[in-house]
């Protein structure tokens, strides 16, 4: 009987895992319009699309899966919000997945900040994986921005490092910042509580995976800091009336599987321009 029992049990395990791992080759594209009731003077919209988590010791999607999801849209940016891997051996991994991001072509770049898992290579190694991205056309923040003109509107990008592991210079960041829109890109969203005197109209970020095992709740997350509390874990939020996303990752890590949680690509669609004058004397 105890045979029995223990047999079933290795069923239901492996029929758990199993299904668990199908999940992650579930990936879901979102669209998101920030702030679309707001009027603006000679609006220009921008299209971000938005990874994050790649991990690629634990990825299930494919270069050409992920080109074949965002192939046919209209991509003026590239965002990726860190914690592409943790181990030497997988930087090679790298490259067929940027080829696709410069097949894609976006017409304004492709920019990244870097997650607490990147920084568990060692230092030559990192600078490897840095230089890596650069050649291959990845510009990459390190508390540092740049900004871009867009059909007469300035749009600054933020590259804030990642603050989970204590690497975030919120000065040094917004250091010599001319007025635009500013889009600040992290790896760790508990940023936002700390950035009460520093503007930003969008923020992207990842590193919850949404949880990833997600039964019944993920409590594993809650020591990874206040937002969790807050049951911010993934998606679209505001803090201080200042709105930021959450990206779910494309990888997983631990284990390759996800739990009532999926492989996520965003696609962001921000407006550039003046407030509508009318609006302006309204408020």
């Amino acid at each position: 009987m105890k045979i029995f029992i223990a047999l079933i049990a290795i069923i239901v395990v492996f029929y758990f895992l199993r299904k668990a791992n199908k999940n992650t080759y579930k990936v879901i594209v979102n669209k998101i319009s920030v702030n679309p009731e707001q009027q603006y003077v000679n609006p220009t919209q921008v299209n971000v699309l938005h990874l994050s988590d790649l991990h690629l010791e634990n990825l299930s999607i494919t270069p050409n899966e992920l080109y074949r999801q965002v192939k046919h849209e209209k991509i003026d940016l590239i965002a990726i919000t860190g914690d592409f891997l943790d181990r030497q051996r997988s930087i090679p991994k790298l490259i067929p997945y940027l080829d696709i991001l410069n097949k894609i072509a976006p017409s304004h770049g492709i920019y990244a900040v870097f997650g607490n898992h990147d920084y568990f290579l060692r230092k030559k190694n990192f600078e490897n994986l840095k230089q890596l991205l650069e050649e291959q056309g990845v510009r990459t923040f390190q508390n540092e921005n740049e900004s871009l003109l867009i059909h007469g509107h300035r749009l600054n990008l933020i590259g804030i490092d990642d603050f989970s592991s204590k690497r975030s210079n919120l000065v040094e960041s917004y250091s010599s910042l001319k007025a635009g829109y500013n889009l600040v890109l992290t790896h760790d969203p508990n940023l936002v509580l700390k950035m009460q005197d520093y503007h930003f109209d969008y923020l992207l970020s990842g590193h919850f995976h949404g949880g990833q095992i997600c039964y019944p709740k993920p409590y594993h997350l809650v020591k990874m800091g206040k937002l969790v509390r807050m049951k911010m874990i993934k998606g679209f939020h505001t803090h201080d009336g200042k709105p930021f996303y959450i990206n779910e990752g494309l990888g997983q890590t631990g284990v390759n599987i996800r739990v009532r949680s999926n492989p996520e690509i965003t696609i962001h669609s921000l407006t550039l321009g003046t407030k509508d004058v009318a609006e302006q004397q309204a408020i």
